[in-house]
């Protein structure tokens, strides 16, 4: 597969749908150019080709990790390209298995020599087949639902690791509470990458921020000074309180 072939592959498969002549604007070259480069991508079922796009033909895990992907896409987009270009090629990440994170990972597929600790085998699988990549799985036994690991192998594996950046995501953004998780597990899981990592990233969309209700009841660790809230929109000032004590960046679409 070429280059501007790769390229293609990874923006389509992270965005969803791409017209050409977006993919002719990222790859600095014509549509012309972008529809004879993707006739033998076409023809192996590498993507779809629709009246003037692109669409991806990736099989994303099963149907409620899928159904999550595809939950507030453009928002997800632009918080995990945002993300990427906040690490350093060479640089070592713990990334959790929310779905926010599962773009981050096809964002961080343009970097190179990374190292990276995760307990879903999707981002394993996404980041592990590129050349100069060290990746570690983090547990044995998987989740049907979201092929995510939380047996004892998950928390051995983080516990013996060192990372610049724990990449982590929440169910929900309270303005008392913080941020919050539905099960136990995500919590033990996200306190252990952060015991691990000198900086925390939590990755949240601007729709994780609610204030009228509360579903998931569990806290995670809060930020602390160093980390960074990436959001895709400028939170309600209701939660100024919250978010005031680490570095809030606002991810711009593209």
């Amino acid at each position: 597969m070429s280059k501007h072939e790769q390229e293609i592959l990874n923006t389509v498969n992270l965005r969803g749908t791409v017209t050409v002549t977006e993919l002719a604007q990222i790859l600095a070259v014509s549509d012309q150019t972008v529809r004879r480069i993707v006739i033998p991508m076409v023809e192996r079922g590498d993507v779809k080709k629709v009246h003037g796009a692109l669409v991806s033909t990736q099989n994303v895990m099963d149907p409620p990790f899928l159904a999550r992907m595809n939950k507030n896409r453009a928002a997800k987009v632009a918080i995990a390209n945002c993300i990427a270009d906040l690490v350093e090629d060479g640089s070592s990440l713990a990334i959790d298995t929310g779905s926010t994170s599962g773009f981050v990972a096809q964002a961080l597929r343009r970097k190179q020599n990374l190292t990276i600790v995760t307990n879903s085998a999707f981002i394993a699988s996404t980041l592990s087949m590129i050349e100069g990549n060290r990746v570690f799985m983090a547990g044995t036994q998987l989740r049907t639902h979201d092929g995510a690991a939380f047996d004892r192998a998950a928390f051995e594996v983080i516990a013996s690791s060192s990372v610049d950046h724990a990449i982590l995501s929440a169910s929900q953004v309270h303005p008392t509470l913080g941020f919050l998780a539905f099960d136990q597990c995500e919590v033990d899981i996200s306190r252990a990458m952060i015991d691990i990592a000198g900086r925390t990233v939590m990755a949240v969309d601007h729709s994780k921020f609610v204030s009228d209700r509360v579903k998931p009841s569990l806290r995670l660790p809060l930020p602390q000074s160093q980390d960074l809230i990436v959001c895709d929109q400028q939170p309600d000032p209701v939660f100024s309180d919250l978010i005031s004590g680490s570095k809030l960046v606002i991810a711009r679409s593209v």
